[in-house]
């Protein structure tokens, strides 16, 4: 069947619409970058960069009080019902995915206004609703809004070359802390746990304010300009010689023959076992904020100071010693993170997987056992802090030797490919721990998630240190991911 040809009208379209928009990103070039231009980019995209991990953080910051209040029918099984509830809201992550491309054709400061807007006003949805719907909705906008992380493209491509990993790790920095607002709120305007959508506010205001700043003030980064005026100035056949190429760099491309390639290599296919084998333990990563809850609850029970789960015992630990952890939950969370970091680049990515897999594994007992013998909040909060950034970073340095394991065409296939893997391990933690918190309810959490991450992360210590290989000084223009068979 024969292609059907433009009219030469359609074509004189064509080329005008091309015109116009050369015209538009020239002028946007053109623009002059004001004194202190980029100290202010940087202000904007850290306070952008807050926003972002409060949104992520702050429903589980919450979780227990959420659950509590919108699912108090459902008792000691509150906190189960909300983690059956949270699987529903992944397909509104995923479909935020699909868009994450456009901002490759529209530009990156209509996503980055899009984005902050969008968080924002989820947050504002939740702060207003008054039942579990309209909290569901707000829910499935964040995770809608969340995965995008423009601002982190705007660091990456505003920053200069030489400063932009030390730029972009200070910022991360300030972001991480700026979660510290969470516990701060909840000081000021939680009375009891039922108040917990007041926190939800500010964050949300500040948002929107500072989405608007950046809709007067930001400018197009130089790099997506010059690259869309580079497509935009080809002929139709540079354009549909470069198609060609692209396809032809990715012929091998594709999520089935990455999993192929993947598990038929030794080095591949350990990394990713080991990533399945760690996130046994997610479970224990979502619930955090309830195990310090029921973990100080429970050690109030058995100082004989209450009777059992009581209302005025949960209202008492919210709004006290919890709200304490939680200042420290940050900061733990941080020197996590840098650590994992400076251990990468100078010892070595296997050396830092480690580390940061023993680390996960210590502060999660440490705080476990800390909430439950009532130790010092700010320590239990710390370590709290501690475990959840060694999680991730965890999976962050196992992506990282994925990506630094695999051929140049297969590589972003095999890197998207291990989210499949993960998907196995956090399918496990959930078909094995709901049934038990059912039976047994939220005081249960806790022990539930110490059953799945300990063995989990012990098992991934395990293939980390028998199974696989560094891969610091890897050529990534020439591995084949064939050196380790």
């Amino acid at each position: 069947m024969k292609t059907k040809q433009p009219t030469s009208e359609q074509l004189m379209k064509k080329q005008l619409k091309r015109e116009k928009e050369i015209k538009k990103w020239e002028k946007e070039k053109a623009r002059p970058k004001r004194n202190l231009y980029f100290v202010y980019l940087v202000l904007i995209i850290t306070i952008i960069y807050a926003t972002d991990e409060i949104a992520s953080q702050i429903g589980t910051l919450m979780k227990t009080e959420i659950a509590n209040d919108l699912l108090s029918s459902f008792g000691e099984k509150s906190v189960s019902i909300l983690d059956i509830l949270s699987v529903l809201v992944v397909p509104f992550q995923a479909l935020g995915l699909l868009y994450r491309p456009l901002a490759d054709r529209f530009g990156r400061k209509l996503f980055l206004i899009i984005n902050t807007f969008g968080m924002s006003f989820s947050m504002l949805v939740i702060f207003l609703s008054n039942n579990l719907f309209l909290y569901f909705i707000g829910a499935a906008m964040v995770q809608f809004f969340v995965p995008h992380d423009m601002h982190v493209v705007y660091i990456m491509e505003s920053s200069p070359s030489k400063h932009r990993a030390r730029v972009y790790s200070s910022i991360k920095f300030f972001a991480n802390m700026g979660v510290m607002l969470i516990p701060l709120l909840r000081r000021m305007l939680m009375n009891d746990s039922s108040q917990w959508r007041n926190v939800y506010f500010i964050p949300a205001v500040v948002g929107v304010v500072t989405c608007l700043i950046a809709l007067l003030f930001a400018r197009e980064t130089d790099a997506f300009i010059d690259s869309r005026l580079k497509y935009l100035k080809m002929t139709d056949e540079e354009r549909l010689a470069e198609k060609e190429r692209k396809s032809q760099e990715n012929a091998q491309g594709g999520l089935i023959p990455a999993l192929k390639f993947a598990m038929s290599h030794k080095q591949l296919r350990w990394l990713y076992i080991t990533a399945a084998i760690a996130n046994i333990g997610f479970l224990g990563s979502v619930n955090y904020q309830v195990i310090l809850s029921y973990g100080y609850a429970n050690n109030l029970i058995n100082a004989g100071q209450f009777s059992g789960f009581t209302e005025e015992l949960m209202n008492l630990v919210s709004t006290g010693v919890v709200t304490d952890a939680l200042f420290m939950f940050p900061v733990g969370c941080s020197v996590a993170q840098v650590i994992m970091g400076f251990v990468s680049d100078s010892k070595g990515r296997k050396q830092a997987a480690i580390l940061t897999a023993c680390n996960c594994l210590l502060t999660f007992i440490a705080y476990y056992f800390g909430a439950n013998m009532g130790w010092n909040a700010y320590l239990v909060g710390f370590l709290c802090g501690a475990c959840i950034g060694s999680y991730y970073s965890t999976n962050d340095v196992l992506i990282m030797m994925i990506g630094e394991s695999s051929p140049t065409n297969l590589r972003s296939s095999t890197m998207s490919a291990e989210f499949i893997v993960v998907a196995v391990g956090v399918a496990i933690s959930y078909i094995i721990s709901f049934p038990l918190t059912m039976i047994f309810g939220n005081s249960a959490v806790g022990m539930v998630c110490f059953a799945l991450t300990v063995p989990g992360f012990i098992g991934a210590l395990v293939a980390l240190v028998k199974k696989t290989h560094d891969t610091k000084g890897i050529d990534i223009d020439t591995v084949t991911g064939l050196e380790w068979d």
